[in-house]
């Protein structure tokens, strides 16, 4: 660090004073140039003096006082209340518990991604998997996954812990079959595979009890927007005949309701409105 010397003032010798340059400033106090400048800008750090060749001179005082302006920004304290909080910190209390929430989410935030993380790597599953479905998502078609990032969405937690379950439960045969339906398959094989989805309690796609209910879907969502959102996202992610099978596996399901007892007999059907 630079030193300056001259005469001896109030029993000091300058020998024993400093000078540092903004950006020894910045390093010194774990800060950057930019933040620096801005906290002049504000009005929150003194503009030091300046030697024969016009650069800046900051002293041990200009140093504290970015080191207390740091201290309390770090704490989440607005800027503009740095004097008010130095002089009574009482009258920061509320900014105070406002950061420590913030503090609190974040930490969640970060926990249930390293968890996702983990999750991934465990399994070797695809980036993009959506959180849950790590476990089977390397077996899921590209329109199955892009349906449960939606639907992960539309419902609620617990909608979309029991979609977890109906997607690990449906029969891996049963899902093959189902993705490897051409737009132009042959009635008897749609009609084959309405049977025998139909015969399962895992056909997750078809879900109106989920996207219906009250207890699953979002409380952002109202039940309108809720459908809207599944039979567009229906209607682009699968092929005709496979719209077709999930048309008549809804409407199977809603003429049979005491033998699904999870269905709403009479709860109008979503896909119904599929195209």
């Amino acid at each position: 660090m630079a030193a300056t010397r001259g005469t001896v003032t109030e029993g000091r010798s300058s020998a024993d004073t400093v000078a540092w340059s903004t950006r020894e400033l910045a390093d010194l106090a774990g800060t950057t140039l930019n933040t620096v400048r801005h906290y002049h800008s504000l009005g929150l750090l003194d503009t030091p003096e300046r030697n024969r060749n016009g650069y800046k001179q900051y002293q041990v005082t200009h140093l504290v006082r970015l080191l207390q302006v740091r201290r309390v920004a770090e704490l989440g304290v607005p800027l503009s209340k740095f004097e008010a909080a130095r002089r009574d910190s009482t009258g920061v209390r509320a900014e105070l518990r406002q950061a420590d929430a913030d503090v609190a989410a974040e930490i969640e935030r970060l926990c249930r991604t390293r968890s996702d993380i983990a999750a991934i790597l465990e399994v070797r599953a695809p980036i993009d998997a959506p959180r849950g479905f790590e476990t089977v998502a390397a077996r899921l078609s590209e329109s199955d996954l892009a349906l449960i990032h939606i639907c992960s969405r539309v419902y609620s937690a617990s909608g979309s812990s029991r979609l977890q379950e109906m997607v690990a439960e449906e029969p891996h045969t049963l899902r093959r079959e189902f993705d490897g339906l051409s737009f132009d398959a042959e009635e008897a094989a749609r009609q084959l595979l309405v049977r025998r989805m139909a015969a399962t309690t895992s056909n997750w796609r078809w879900a109106e009890a989920l996207w219906s209910s009250e207890e699953f879907r979002s409380s952002d969502l109202a039940r309108e927007e809720a459908r809207k959102i599944v039979v567009a996202s229906v209607n682009e992610l699968y092929n005709l005949a496979q719209r077709d099978v999930l048309r008549r596996v809804s409407s199977s399901l809603r003429d049979e309701p005491a033998a699904h007892p999870g269905r709403p007999g009479d709860a109008p059907s979503l896909f119904d409105v599929v195209a």
